[in-house]
Order: structure tokens, then sequence, then C-alpha cells
């Protein structure tokens, strides 16, 4: 049992994944997802612990284990926490919107399981590179209604890119996606990937789970193959001739470029869309594909954008709008590690590696979660442009206000560190204030 109580909001969310853990575990399993939403400063391992204000009454020496020797499964915790969001987030019957990407967690010391030199377009000098882990994201796409303007990345499920002892990135994602598709039994998914991850691992996925990327602008295009001709020998041809390069095919007057109105990135405005039918055997095989070229309306030819689907039923404008909100994915990597401190801990041990940024992740979608179910974005929204009148362009709440109201909430978080443990009476008043107002 922890030696402080928690919120009724917040032992509801941590209960989900009680399955997980031995008795023993899932309570520091809850000390330590406290401390990661309370503390302010690091959010090393150590600093989680001092977040929760546990280190008084637990060893440090159990905060790491818990990453390093405990029987948990970051898998399983992925998991229970699309049930979650899917039960909360997202609508009966609407497909489950998955994207996928990698980014960078700098680390330190030769040491550091999985470490390795990667191109990080952040770093700094003229080679670009940095010594880091490399993971791995698949996160949920959800609409939420204090957001109104884009979607939002739940990440779920990480998992570490060591080049040379693991297999490719790819790969990896294809190993989460079906994952995921194999939890959801016969749900429909929606996958949105970068260019980066367009490959041959991609056909391997169910026929339930349809696929959106960018399309190479050097892709080997091929026409559907042709209806066989009656009394003709040998086997059916599985594709027909090869199409021009894309260049080509967007300067042809024959190639069917219409007008629409498009939302992306939070702006509406006309596009230029053309959309034919054909094979990419290169990485779909006999799969036929959807083809999207966009561009400025007042372009002459060429294009500005090359999108590739095999969701074959979809709208030229839902396929630009849904390859839009990937964005959202690196959205959720820029306030992962800026403002939740996704990435700061110092372990260096394999599974303590392995372990550490999918728990951190998972707390970030554990703060959106907490905030749709008892946020107040409206009263949020208010207090910070009262605070700050001349930020007048604030109409929508971001994680960090979200992390501040579930700060708010946890009682660790009523009297600061630095301060003597013995609390004022204002703010005894004030902690049982949120907590009658939690209850009822």
């Amino acid at each position: 049992m922890l030696p402080v109580s928690l919120p009724r909001s917040i032992t509801c969310l941590l209960d989900r994944f009680r399955g997980c853990f031995t008795t023993p575990t899932f309570t520091t399993f809850c000390g330590l997802a406290c401390g990661f939403w309370a503390q302010p400063g690091l959010h090393t391992v150590t600093g989680m612990l001092c977040g929760a204000r546990l280190e008084q009454a637990w060893h440090h020496a159990r905060a790491h284990r818990f990453f390093s020797h405990a029987r948990w499964s970051a898998d399983q915790l992925g998991v229970c926490l699309l049930d979650l969001i899917v039960l909360l987030l997202v609508p009966d019957g609407v497909p489950v919107r998955l994207v996928c990407d990698d980014t960078l967690a700098r680390r330190a010391g030769r040491k550091v399981f999985g470490a390795a030199w990667h191109h990080d377009p952040l770093a700094p000098g003229r080679h670009r590179v940095a010594w880091a882990n490399n993971w791995v994201v698949v996160g949920v796409l959800v609409d939420l209604p204090f957001v109104p303007h884009r979607a939002v990345c739940l990440p779920i499920l990480a998992r570490l890119w060591r080049p040379g002892h693991t297999p490719g990135r790819l790969d990896l994602a294809t190993e989460l996606v079906r994952l995921v598709r194999g939890h959801l039994g016969l749900r429909r998914v929606d996958l949105v990937c970068d260019g980066a991850y367009a490959g041959k691992a991609l056909r391997d996925l169910p026929a339930q789970a349809t696929v959106c990327c960018r399309l190479r602008a050097d892709a080997r295009l091929h026409r559907l193959p042709p209806p066989r001709r009656p009394g003709t020998r040998g086997r059916p041809r599985t594709k027909g001739d090869r199409l021009p390069e894309l260049c080509t095919i967007a300067g042809m007057v024959t190639t069917p470029f219409a007008l629409h109105q498009v939302t992306r990135y939070g702006h509406n405005g006309l596009a230029a869309i053309a959309c034919f039918t054909c094979l990419w055997p290169t990485v779909f095989g006999t799969r036929p594909v959807q083809v999207v070229l966009v561009r400025h309306p007042d372009a002459p030819d060429g294009f500005d954008l090359a999108l590739v689907t095999t969701d074959l039923a979809a709208t030229p404008v839902e396929l630009v709008e849904r390859y839009a909100a990937r964005w959202q994915v690196e959205v959720l990597f820029e306030e992962s590690r800026q403002v939740a401190g996704v990435g700061q801990a110092r372990n260096r041990t394999p599974r303590a590696v392995e372990r550490t940024v999918p728990f951190g992740l998972l707390c970030v979608s554990l703060i959106v979660c907490w905030y749709a179910q008892h946020g107040q974005p409206a009263a949020d929204v208010a207090a910070h442009r009262a605070h700050a009148p001349w930020y007048r362009t604030k109409h929508t709440v971001s994680l960090a206000d979200m992390l501040n109201a579930l700060r708010r909430e946890l009682p660790a978080t009523q009297f600061l560190p630095s301060r003597l443990v013995t609390p004022t009476q204002e703010e005894l008043l004030h902690a049982q204030a949120a907590g009658a107002a939690n209850a009822a």
C-alpha cells in the first residue's frame, strides 16, 4: 500500500493495469507513475521517487528494480492502455487510427544498452549525429472535443531499435501493428506512416489493416493486370504494363486533377488532387493501391505530395487529411521530451533501458485520458488567459495544461519539496477541498 492516499480519479485509472503486475510491483508502479506526473525537475528514476515524496519511505533500489528486475511486460501495458483509449476516446464502429514513427532519446556513456550513433536533424554541427537510443513508437490518433482543431496522438507501444542486433525499424513497426491488430479482433485499423516505412513488410499486414504512407517519386508503378482472355495458355498476369514516372503522370493532360477543399494542419484551403488505382509490386505485391497526387491549385503541372494507400474506399480528401494527421506524432515526441520529461532516465542495463521510455510514454497517454474524463478545459484556458492577458491566441488546452491540472489533484504536489514537511493551514484546506470535489 502506498504511504499516501491518491484521488479516486487517479486510482480508478491505475487500477486498470493491476492485472499486469504482482501486488507489490503494482504498488511501486502507482508510486512511480504519480512521481512521474508530480516531478517538475528531471524525470530520472530517483526523480520519480522524489516527485512522489517516497524517498523517505522506500529505498531507491526499489524504484530501480522495478525497471531492471520486476516481472512485467511493456507490451502488456500497451495493450491495456489501448483498451482504455478505445473505450474512452474512440467511438464505436469507427476504425482505430494508428501512426508509427521513430524518435531518439539522447544518452551519455559507452555502457548504455542499445545506444549508438544515429542521424539527428536537430543535432548541432555539420554531421548531424547523436549518441542515443532509437525508439519505434506506435500511437493512436484520437479526436478530443476540447482540442477541436487537430487530432491528438497517444503512444501505446514502443520498441528499442538496435542496428545490427534487432530487426529493422519497419519490421519492428509492423510487429507492433500486428500486436494491436490481433488484440482488436475484427475491428478495422488505419495505419499512417512516413515514406521511410514504405517497405515489403507492409504486405504481411492483415486485410483489416489499411496503410497510408508517402510515395517515392521514383516508385515503379504498374497498371492492374488485364482480364484473362479465353483460351490463353500459361499463368495469369500478376501486373499490367508499367506506368510512367510520377512527374510525367502529373504533367499529362489526361491525369484527372480536381479542386477540393482540404483541412490540413489546422488550415482549410483548396488543393488540386488527382487519384488513380494501380499496383506497386515492390512494396504491396499484387494488392491494388490507390495513388493520390496533390499540388497547389495554381500549379500548371508537377506535384507537391504523392500518397499511396491500400484503402480503396477512401476519398482523396480523406486520404490527404489522414496523412496530414500523421504530424501529430511529431508533436507527441516534442511534448513528451520537453514537457513530460520522457527519456531523461539514466539507467544503463538492458531491461531497465527497454522499459523506462515505454513507461514514460504510458504516463503521457494517461495524462490525456485522465483529463478527458475529469479535466475542466474552459476553466483552465480562462485561468491561463487571465494570468497572461497578452496571450490572445490561446483557445485550447495543451499537454502542459493537462499535466498541471493532474498535478493539482495529487496530494504529493500540494507541498513543495523545498519547504518543511509540515504544511500550512491554507495548504491543508486546499488539499481537503480538492479531495472532496474529486470524491463528489
